[in-house]
């Protein structure tokens, strides 16, 4: 599985895919056409070939009038071009690029946007891209696409830092929920259909993080050790659709590819991105992964962010000094100005910006949270609810009380506004119907009694005013042991808290300080939150705390959980379980840039509380909050469990829309679920992750995700494409035979069931055994969102494609088709494959 890299190797790693036509044919990697009737058609994932040329404006006159602009501006004003500065306006979005007014070039505003526009101002907090990919629907990702572009437009950005098109290697890894699968293919499709609705609405897409950033624990300084067919064959795939689509904007990451820092990467900027891709808009780096002023711009990075620590005065005094050539700013520069002229932003009157339609940007919300949710288990009919079980439902949990709309870090979204699961599901249960809560447990806190403290103090309600600074110490005795949990909520700067000494909330280094998660980060009140959990001897504890009141004065509160609460809140939830017919019960996890999952595990005491409630009424159906792959040593005791993801602000009505049936679950998993945190593609090998001194090897080759559990035959909790219905389906008459250089399948799906459903067939191909390349055991080839009638059937089908079929040499540098009978397999998942049949596709 794994491949030899050799420091040399490392600058022909990304050689030029010249061989290709000769492999494949002209038009090879063409898009298939699907059948009449199954929506528009989708390119080849990863195709090759140049650019779409998508971006709503008129242009300005082409290169010729870039070339003139180039002319007339200074040394300063190019290298201003280059790198970010403050905004004179600032409006909560990520960064700022001043233009040249006298030259009517005008500023660019970049904004954070995996699952909506990160600005001050209310914007559509958009479903996770995990759950839009659940899916499986490359035309609702268009969609999805479109609200973004449409919303940053009207919010006044230029540039979106979106889609994440990483591969999701590792459950552990903090970001996710950020973007889409496990599964190169699967990727592809969704990046590049995102990619062209945010462009379709005149933003410029920024596609990331260019390449291998596939978790957040060391996400600066780690080195990745990757051999050439793993990289063209699995992560490049999403960042060559984009390319394809036609996406203005890459962001480099901040780690290193064998041995080189990606934004100061030849290979992989100059070699790869442009030579063999044909890309031609620029490349920015991510925040603070310029670590160089002469190799990054030599290696083809255009742009630093967010800040001009090396494209600044540095710049400027290397080409004074000779070590950069003028020419090669002038390169950087007609870059960037000539994808804001493709976009119109160059243009005397340029592109009016397009009223913010929150309307719409809620139904594409609602829309992309039903059809992306997987029902992962369905027991004795617990779902849907309906009869009696619609009509008496404990539900349970914190977040059922509290919306979780999206994770933390960059994605975070301020949302018009979001119900509360509770609120739904009481709305739909309708009028004589009960429904009562239980906590479960508590996320915020209690107020510390005043007593308790000596001297007394009120810590739930202080004000600390401008200039002011405030404190408190005293002690208090607990008479037994427990485990304590303090929060500081504030509104300021964070308040220092010392128990016994210690300092509680010590800043955190880098991005961790900063996003501390899209839930437990900030208080329903909008109070920023940090938390610390101690185990705690009897006796007396010495607790100080001091505030500061800063220029504006701010608000704190000292909070805590104790061991009695946890089992006081545990007995309600079980009480209330026991005098209802049904349970739903939404459990969380709060994932974050920043910093990876600690376990795989629920947080907290749901594990226990789960249990509890289960073991009380077992018609109890666990809705996952979560951002990635999740272990449940508690399912066999479940009644039904659906994957919500992070949810959006119109999770709650989806939420319930799944729960009552109104709408069949449609979403499948676009990552293996596995048994254990250790059985996993990196899970018993820290040399894979999180990496050792300093380095990390991808010797898992070309077995990522579910390839690699074929490889291994390791059983999963659930497999990638798993997804259960509320009807059943069944799969006959399978059919493959040469099609255009590629395979045509085709297998009739039947609705056997007695409810309307929604299913996603899927093709999967075995390895070309006249091929003498590491290849999957079986890997996806196609798809297909059906949605049937009760009794009804429908003939679908799907052309997998050359690059479906085609390896890539690393010796040749290049794709090659594998020849020779090829084994086929359509079903619902990538474990439940009940056609099969062996075709060799057409030699071309």
């Amino acid at each position: 599985m794994s491949e030899d890299v050799s420091r040399r190797s490392a600058m022909r790693l990304f050689a030029t895919a010249g061989g290709m036509a000769a492999a494949l044919g002209a038009g090879g990697c063409a898009p298939a056409l699907p059948p009449p009737g199954a929506g528009p058609a989708v390119p080849a994932a990863g195709a090759a070939g140049p650019p779409a040329r998508s971006g709503t404006g008129t242009g300005t006159g082409g290169a010729a009038r870039i070339d003139a602009l180039l002319e007339q501006l200074t040394l300063e004003e190019k290298t201003a071009l280059l790198h970010g500065a403050p905004d004179p306006a600032p409006a909560g979005h990520a960064g700022h690029v001043p233009g040249v007014p006298r030259l009517g070039i005008p500023a660019l505003r970049f904004t954070d946007g995996s699952a909506g526009v990160r600005v001050s101002r209310p914007a559509t907090a958009l479903p996770a891209p995990v759950l839009l990919a659940s899916a499986f629907d490359p035309s609702l990702a268009r969609e999805y696409g479109q609200v973004i572009g449409r919303e940053g437009r009207a919010l006044g950005q230029d540039v979106v830092l979106a889609p994440m098109a990483n591969l999701i290697r590792t459950p552990h890894a903090g970001r996710n929920f950020e973007t889409f699968s496990e599964d190169p293919r699967l990727t592809a499709d969704l990046v590049g259909e995102v990619v062209r609705g945010i462009q379709d609405e005149g933003l410029i897409a920024a596609v990331k993080h260019f390449a291998l950033n596939n978790q957040e624990r060391g996400r600066d300084t780690v080195d990745v050790s990757v051999g050439e067919q793993t990289l063209r064959e699995t992560e490049l795939r999403g960042f060559e659709a984009a390319v394809a689509a036609g996406a203005g904007a890459v962001l480099g990451s901040s780690n290193k590819v064998n041995g080189i820092h990606a934004c100061e990467s030849g290979p992989l900027l100059d070699e790869l991105l442009r030579r063999s891709w044909g890309f031609d808009g620029w490349v920015v780096s991510d925040w603070g992964a310029a670590h160089s002023t002469v190799a990054a711009i030599r290696a083809g990075l255009d742009m630093e962010m967010p800040a001009g620590t090396h494209f600044g005065g540095p710049l400027r005094e290397a080409v004074r000094g000779g070590s950069v050539t003028e020419a090669a700013v002038d390169q950087a520069v007609h870059r960037i100005l000539s994808t804001m002229d493709r976009f119109g932003l160059l243009a005397a009157r340029q592109p009016a910006r397009p009223p913010r339609d929150a309307a719409a940007g809620a139904r594409v919300a609602r829309k992309v949270a039903t059809a992306g949710a997987v029902l992962l288990r369905n027991e004795h009919g617990t779902l849907p609810l309906t009869g009696p079980a619609a009509r008496s439902i404990a539900v349970i949990g914190p977040t059922a009380q509290v919306p979780f709309v999206g994770g933390g870090g960059s994605s975070q979204v301020v949302p018009d506004g979001a119900d509360a699961p509770l609120t739904a599901i009481r709305r739909r249960a309708g009028n004589g119907s009960t429904v009562r809560h239980a906590l479960g447990e508590d996320l915020y806190g209690r107020p510390l009694p005043a007593k308790l403290l000596t001297p007394a103090a009120d810590l739930e309600h202080r004000e600390v005013g401008p200039g002011r600074v405030w404190t408190h110490e005293g002690t208090f005795h607990l008479a037994a042991d427990d485990e304590w949990t303090l929060l500081v909520h504030y509104t300021g700067e964070r308040p220092g808290v010392r128990l016994d000494g210690e300092e509680l909330f010590p800043v955190e280094a880098g991005v961790a300080e900063h996003y501390a998660g899209g839930l437990l980060g900030t208080a329903p009140d909008g109070m920023a939150v940090r938390r610390r959990t101690l185990a705690l001897k009897a006796g007396t504890h010495r607790l100080a705390v001091t505030a500061s009141g800063g220029d504006k004065g701010q608000r704190l509160r000292l909070r805590h959980t104790t061991g009695a609460i946890r089992a006081a809140d545990l007995a309600e939830a079980v009480h209330t379980a026991k005098a209802a017919r049904s349970v739903v019960l939404f459990a969380y996890e709060d994932s974050t840039e920043g910093r990876d999952r600690t376990s795989l595990a629920l947080p907290g005491g749901q594990e226990r509380l789960i249990e509890a409630v289960t073991a009380a009424n077992p018609r109890t159906t666990v809705v996952l909050n979560t951002p990635s792959a999740t272990t449940m040593p508690w399912l066999s005791r479940t009644g039904a469990v659906l994957q919500m993801y992070y949810p959006g602000q119109e999770g709650a009505g989806a939420t319930a829309d799944v729960l009552f049936g109104d709408v069949d679950p449609g979403g499948r998993l676009t990552q293996t679920f596995p048994a254990d945190g250790r059985t996993t593609p990196v899970g018993a090998d820290p040399a894979r992750y999180p990496g050792v001194g300093g380095r990390q090897e991808y010797s898992e080759g070309v077995h990522v995700g579910h390839r690699w559990y074929d490889a291994e035959r390791a059983t999963p909790l659930f497999p990638f494409g798993h997804g259960l219905s509320y009807t059943t389906w069944r799969y006959e008459k399978l059919s493959v035979r040469a099609w255009h250089g590629g395979l045509r399948v085709e297998f009739t799906v039947r609705n056997t069931g007695r409810r309307k459903g929604t299913d996603v067939a899927q093709v999967y191909v075995g390895p070309s055994e006249e091929l003498r390349l590491d290849q999957p055991v079986r890997a996806l080839a196609g798809y297909r969102r059906i949605t049937l009638p009760p009794g009804a059937a429908q003939r679908v089908t799907i052309d997998v494609d050359a690059r479906a079929l085609s390896s890539w040499d690393p010796e040749r540098h290049t794709w090659v088709l594998g020849s020779g009978r090829r084994e086929v397999f359509a079903g619902r998942s990538s474990r439940e494959l009940p056609l099969r049949s062996k075709a060799a596709p057409a030699s071309r």
